[in-house]
């Protein structure tokens, strides 16, 4: 109904409803909707700051650090004058600023496994903005348990990956890229340059599969994992299946055993 937003809400979004596969059912969900962005930074930039001007509800940030002067060359939330403040404040400010109609929660805190369940529940969506593989395999044993989406995003030098995650219809992270390496192994981000502008493709292409998923329109990613060379602009897109040995959604996983 109509009546469900106001005469500014329907003034804001009116490019949005009039579009015939999303109209004012369409806006109403988004409005229902709620999504949960794990890092806000290069990714989580664009992914939140899309996401609050289409309307979702409520948007949760998690991300333990503060602004600083090297961020800003990617992070599009910040600015300036927000160097030195924690992420998750600077960009409550933003987010509200841009439409208060969405209920921004913050926390200021790193997204580990003492905590990921509490801080996860009640969103629809987990989105990936992290540049922590650690961080990235929880949330997807997350989503795996709780039967929820798992949108995934990287990018490392001029090259980004995107894909959606759902066991209930599809394979999870795990089926796609096994087991976390050893923590020696792993390269620290601040080790890895990157190309600004990859940030903003790879978060408004998570922003966009997040959209899809909660209007239920067009084609998801489910079993498929985009690749992006932003040198060349060409985007491929690999089929993933699910592996049946996989030790968290296969058939004799050990979350299945313990549920």
């Amino acid at each position: 109904m109509i009546s469900d937003f106001s005469q500014s809400e329907l003034l804001r979004y009116s490019k949005q409803i009039l579009l015939p596969q999303v109209g004012i059912d369409g806006q109403r969900k988004l409005k229902q909707a709620s999504v949960l962005i794990i890092g806000v930074g290069g990714l989580g930039s664009p992914i939140s700051l899309y996401l609050a001007a289409a309307g979702i509800g409520r948007i949760g940030i998690v991300d333990p650090d503060r602004v600083s002067l090297s961020n800003l060359q990617r992070q599009v939330l910040y600015s300036f004058n927000t160097v030195g403040e924690m992420k998750v404040e600077a960009a409550k400010q933003r987010l509200t600023g841009l439409n208060s109609c969405c209920q921004i929660d913050i926390f200021p805190v790193a997204f580990t496994s003492e905590n990921a369940k509490e801080i996860a529940e009640g969103f629809d969506i987990l989105v990936d903005g992290t540049d922590n593989l650690t961080t990235r395999y929880l949330i997807n044993d997350l989503c795996v348990r709780t039967a929820r989406p798992f949108v995934f995003g990287a990018i490392q030098g001029f090259d980004g990956q995107m894909a959606l995650f759902d066991s209930r219809i599809g394979p999870c992270y795990r089926c796609v890229f096994g087991s976390p390496p050893p923590s020696d192994h792993i390269p620290l981000p601040a080790d890895s340059g990157v190309f600004g502008v990859l940030a903003g493709l790879v978060g408004l292409l998570q922003a966009a599969e997040i959209l899809k998923i909660i209007l239920g329109i067009g084609e998801t990613l489910g079993g498929k994992l985009v690749l992006i060379n932003s040198l060349t602009a060409e985007f491929d897109h690999i089929e993933v299946l699910k592996d049946p040995s996989c030790p968290v959604c296969g058939e004799n996983s050990e979350i299945k055993a313990r549920t």
